[in-house]
Order: C-alpha cells, then structure tokens, then sequence
C-alpha cells in the first residue's frame, strides 16, 4: 500500500505543474497547479507514514530499458527520506502562491519544474532498481537546474544554475561507474547486497570512493560543495528550501543505502566519513559567518548540517565495524534524525528569508535592518528556524545532535585502545565548537536583519509577507517545537528507518527520556518568561537608547554583519583569507570613505577557477594546430606515420 501510494503522489507531483504551464499567467490554472501539488504531498505522506509503520512493500511494472524496470520498494529507510519530500512540496507549492504569483513572469514554468523536481526526489528516494534510480536522479538534475535558473537575466543566477549543473553531472558520471560496478559484483541490477566480505577487496573500496564522490557532490560534503553556495542563493527562495532541504539530502540517502549493501561496512570509510564530516561542519559555519547575502549565509548552513550528519553516520560506521553496537546505533539515528530536523528548520529558514528579501527588496544584509517590528511573524518564524538550527534547546536540533553527542561520550567509557577512542571522542568537541560558531553567526543574521533600525528607505517600507507566505511557515515551525519538545514520539520512526541502516537493534527512547523532560521544563519557562516580559514592557515608557552622545545618531552607526563576525572571521583567515577593498589614503577631514570585504570560496574561488584559468591558457596553443591549411594536415599524418614505422621497427 505505501508503495502504491507513494508512486502515484510521485506522478501527480511531476505532473501537478501542467496547468499552469500550459495556461500562461492565469491565476486560476496556478491555484490548481498549487492545490495538485498539496495533494500529492498529502497522498505521500500518508504513503510514507505507512512505510515507517508497516512492512516493507514493492510495486513493480515491466520496462522496455534492458536491465531496467519500474520497481519501487518501499522499506523504512526510503519512507524516512521520502517523508520530508513530500512536506516541502506542499508547504513550497503554498508559498509561491505569495511569493511568485502568477502576475509574476514564468509563474507556470517554475511550478512545473518545481514538481517535476519533487516527483523525481520520491521515485529516488524508493527506486530500487539501479537505471531507475539513475534516471529520477536525472530527471532532479534537470529540473532543479530550470528551477534554479528561473530568474535568468541575472547573470549571477546563470553562471550559479551552470556550475551546479556541471557539479551534478560529474556526479553522475561516478554513479554510472558505481552502478556498473556494483551489477558486476551481484549480478543485478537492484540494489542488492554484496558478497560477503566485499569491504576488504579492491572491489568493495572503489564502491566506498565512488559512492563518496557521487554522492558527496550532491550533498554538498567540502570540498564536493562548490556549487551548492550559488544555486541556493540564487533560485527563488521555496526552490532554494527545496534544495536545501531535501535535494542534497539524495546524496545522504544515497551513502546510505550503497552501506545497506554490504554485511559489514569498512571501518576506514567510517573515518573518511568522520573526517569529511567533522570538516564540512566546521568549516561551512565558518563561511556562513562570512557571508553579507541572506541567502549565501544559510547556504554555507547547510553544508555544515550535512557534515554534522555525515559526522554521525561515520560514528555509526566505525562504531558498528568494531563491535559497540549501542554506539553505532547512536550515532545511525543522530544522523537520520538530523535529515529530517534539518529539512524542517532549513526550509523555514529559506521561507522566513525569501519573505524577508520580497519585502526589502535585497538580499544583501546589511541593507535591512528593523525588519521584526515591521513583520512579526516573518520575525518569529526566522528565529524560530535560528534557535533551532544552533541546536539549542527546547528545539529539534538539540535532539539530534544530542543523540551524535551522546555516541561520542559513551566511547568514552566503552572503547578502549587503537585509533577507534580518539577518533569517536574528538566528535564531541567538534560540534560543540560548530554549534559555538552557528550561535554566533544567526545571532548576526537575526540581529542585523531584523532588530535595530532600517537601513534603506526600502527596509523602511517593508511589510509583513502574503498570508499564503506565512501559513506556509506555520507546519515547519510546528514541526520543530513538536520534535524538540516531544522527542519521544517520534522515536519509533527513527528506531525503524535506524535498524534498516545499520542492521542493527536498538531504541533511542531512553536516551531521549531526560531530552523530553527537559525540553518541556524548558518551554514552560520560556512561555513565562515571555509573557512577564511582555507584560513589563508594555506598560513601561519607550525612551530612545544610549547615543554615544551624538545628537543626531543614524541607522549608519549600528554594527554591520561584517563588523560582528570580523573577529571569528578573522581566526580562520588561514584557511579563508579575506579580501579587504579599502581607501590607501585618507584626507585629515575625510568627507566620504568606504570599506569592503568579502570571502572567497577557498575550493572553487582560489582553487578551480585559477586552475581552469591556466588549463584553458595551456590549452589555447593547441589552437595554432588547426590551422586550416590542408598541407598542414597531410604533414601530421606524415609525421605520425614515420613515428609508428619508427616505434614498430624498435
């Protein structure tokens, strides 16, 4: 039954943007369109719900690729994956009717390719045929591409939208060497499990290193991540809370399920994963912290809450390989628990900015400034998203990361002598020095954006989002507060989709008990704390702030984002050195000045571009070759025959 259902939300997604393609501009067509889209997120949420609940089911239908068929199979992993795709579909297709109406430009194009997008990420999450697999996983690529390029005469826009579309055939091109390799090991085209004792072969690790670079890429692991930074800050925003959300995620599930595939996963992948993990986390926080555009900033996010759940699935793997299954278990459902606390407090982060940028018309923050008492809600759902996200208790965050803390500190005590105690317990220290980095950087983003005074005339005039917009909001941040505050209910659900992950038995249950009690200690006070304040202030006299004594203070005079985050930017300057656009002179009496910084992307800004530069130099002398000139042509073939005459008499 969830198969069924599951397949048939997945057609209507793909097919729910029709309407409002095919009938330009018309309001009634894009309701329709929105309303099919909801529905297929219901249908499949029903659907996935079924598949965490009951038994694993298969739909199949004949298909005339050879090696290829239709197989969908629906077991508690793929319905765990599939579960967020099917709720950001339905609150993204509510909140475009606000934010991308159908007076807008390609209202009807980015319907269509955001539903196709969303049909294609469910048929991946469930496909259990490998051509199957590669073609949904295509059929991704092309939509989130159109998707992300809908405003195409922003140049930034397309040159974002082609180097994702590059960085997602190159990997590509490494599923096709993993799937290739994996029929030559088992003899089908399935998913199917690998010979026992596979991890040790030369076979088992080019499987790991493939599925590491195929998979790494588009999950956006450093330093795979290049692309990811440019395409969720420049597709519109319910795109970009689908990406975040939900596309890099088919990276996860994909590392995932290849390690469902052998008896015993290698210990030494478990420390790749650690190490890419633990450097993801560390250093996208760190980048973020950098960032002056909104939406740049959560994109760096999300590169570290794909390391922090990587970290866990590498504590998991080690864990498991060397026979502590509690803290393999831990460290599995941390790292699935995270997947779906990230879908909902990134994609309310994505939703709460987009609205924020429609009204202020900028997505640079340092332009806004005042935000929150101009729109409220947009205010209270953003810091709803930013608590969470910083793993602060009573939200979602706290929980998962909790579970990967709680793995770390228990090898403590349990895991005695090699590489196996050092490389668990560093984790620990890791995040909590991610989380440090994080609450500093969202205190900025929140400060900056939405208290203090407006910043432009624009900011200024702003007003709260549609009420399409903030209904949207509305699931996500009940979402956050339900898995932070009742963790227990939803622990079965992890218990399931963990078990299918690790082969492994275990509950997380107890070790959520002191969570739930807490975390519900903690909402009590808060709601009171609250109130009393409200209460306080309300009635109290509102007097203007310390002006440092000047009579006539400015927005111009409050801390900038750079300003806040110049000291931590400035520890990690070894790794990601600012560069600073700054007068040489000044005048005594100076009338005007100007300061600019910004960070590059170490990978993609100091690295590839310089080196596909020189390459794309080298490369032009092979232009004089092609000369033209048909003597010159017979003269090459004369030389390359004297060379094979000459290399065959040898």
């Amino acid at each position: 039954m969830s198969a069924a259902l599951i397949t048939a939300a997945a057609v209507l997604c793909a097919l729910s943007g029709l309407p409002a393609l095919l009938s330009r501009r018309s309001r009634v067509a894009c309701r329709i369109s929105t309303a099919l889209l909801m529905t297929a997120g219901a249908i499949g949420l029903v659907g996935a719900g079924l598949g965490l609940a009951g038994p694993t089911t298969t739909l199949s239908a004949p298909w005339a690729i050879p090696g290829g068929a239709l197989r969908i199979r629906v077991d508690a992993l793929s319905a765990f994956f599939a579960a967020p795709v099917f709720l950001l579909a339905g609150v993204g297709a509510l909140f475009s009717e606000g934010y991308w109406p159908a007076s807008r430009p390609r209202a009807g194009y980015v319907r269509f390719f955001y539903g196709l997008l969303a049909g294609g990420l469910a048929i991946v999450m469930t496909a259990q045929n490998l051509l199957l697999f590669l073609t949904a996983w295509e059929i991704v690529a092309i939509s989130a591409y159109f998707a992300v390029v809908t405003d195409d005469d922003d140049e930034t826009v397309r040159n974002a939208a082609w180097l994702y579309l590059v960085a997602s055939h190159v990997s590509t091109l490494s599923l096709f060497a993993l799937v290739a390799l994996l029929h030559a090991t088992t003899g089908s085209w399935d998913f199917a499990a690998l010979p026992a004792g596979t991890a040790l072969t030369a076979a088992g690790h080019a499987i790991c290193w493939l599925a590491l670079v195929g998979f790494g890429i588009k999950a956006g692991l450093m330093p795979f991540h290049v692309w990811l930074p440019g395409a969720h800050a420049g597709g519109p925003s319910h795109v970009s809370a689908m990406m975040s959300g939900v596309v890099i995620k088919m990276g996860v599930y994909g590392i995932f399920r290849v390690l469902t595939l052998f008896d015993v996963p290698p210990a030494w992948f478990g420390a790749t994963l650690l190490v890419f993990g633990l450097v993801s986390s560390i250093f996208g926080v760190a980048f973020a912290l950098a960032q002056h555009d909104l939406k740049r900033l959560l994109a760096y996010h999300s590169i570290e809450n794909i390391g922090i759940i990587v970290t866990g699935l590498g504590v998991g793997v080690v864990a498991g390989s060397h026979g502590y299954p509690t803290i393999a278990f831990l460290g599995y459902a941390g790292a699935l628990l995270h997947v779906w606390n990230h879908s909902l407090f990134k994609a309310l982060l994505f939703l709460g900015a987009g609205s924020a940028i429609h009204s202020a018309e900028t997505r640079d923050i340092d332009r806004m400034g005042g935000l929150a008492r101009r729109m409220p809600w947009t205010a209270a759902a953003f810091l709803t998203g930013a608590v969470a996200i910083c793993g602060l208790p009573p939200l979602n965050g706290f929980v998962s990361e909790w579970l990967i803390y709680l793995g770390s500190f228990t090898s403590i005590q349990r895991v005695t002598g090699g590489w196996v105690s050092p490389a668990l317990v560093v984790v620990a220290p890791a995040l909590a020095l991610t989380g440090a980095l994080a609450l500093a950087c969202f205190v900025k983003a929140f400060g900056a954006v939405f208290l203090g005074e407006p910043r432009t005339a624009a900011a200024a005039r702003s007003h709260e989002a549609p009420r399409s917009m903030r209904w949207a909001m509305l699931p996500l941040v009940v979402g956050c507060f339900a898995i932070g505050i009742l963790p227990r209910t939803i622990a079965p659900a992890v218990d399931r989709a963990a078990a299918v992950a690790s082969g492994l038995h275990g509950t997380i249950t107890t070790a959520l008990a002191p969570v739930q009690t807490m975390a519900m200690v903690l909402a009590v006070l808060a709601v009171i704390a609250i109130i009393m304040v409200k209460l306080r202030v309300g009635n109290a006299p509102r007097n203007l702030t310390w002006d440092c004594g000047y009579a006539a203070p400015t927005a111009r005079m409050q801390y900038t984002s750079s300003s806040f985050a110049r000291g931590l930017v400035a520890f990690f300057a070894w790794a990601m050195p600012p560069v600073v656009h700054a007068p040489q002179r000044l005048p005594l009496f100076p009338t005007e000045a100007s300061l600019e910084t910004h960070v590059p992307d170490t990978v993609l800004d100091r690295l590839l571009i310089p080196l596909s530069g020189r390459i794309r130099r080298t490369l032009m002398v092979a232009r004089h070759i092609q000369s033209g000139r048909m003597h010159a042509y017979l003269l090459y073939i004369g030389a390359t025959l004297l060379v094979l005459l000459f290399w065959s008499a040898m």
